[in-house]
């Protein structure tokens, strides 16, 4: 039997994820590297990211790490 990864498909599970499943914390320096990560297209752990996920879904951690950084 193999495990079923189940991305988030909105902002809490997502931040449910981020916070209490993965036990980090949504600090401005986090959100800020993160992002910075997630918009350059020439970043290797990016290309992946988008490859593994899907474009669609690579948008919307972009817009819920912006989400999170207005919070």
């Amino acid at each position: 039997m193999t495990d079923v990864l189940t991305l988030p498909a909105t902002y809490a599970e997502w931040r449910h994820c981020i916070t209490v499943s993965c036990g980090l914390k949504l600090t401005r320096s986090y959100i800020e590297q993160r992002l910075d990560l997630l918009r350059d297209e020439n970043d290797a752990q990016t290309n992946r990211f988008i490859a593994l996920y899907g474009r669609e879904h690579h948008q919307r951690v972009v817009n819920w790490f912006y989400k999170a950084q207005m919070e």
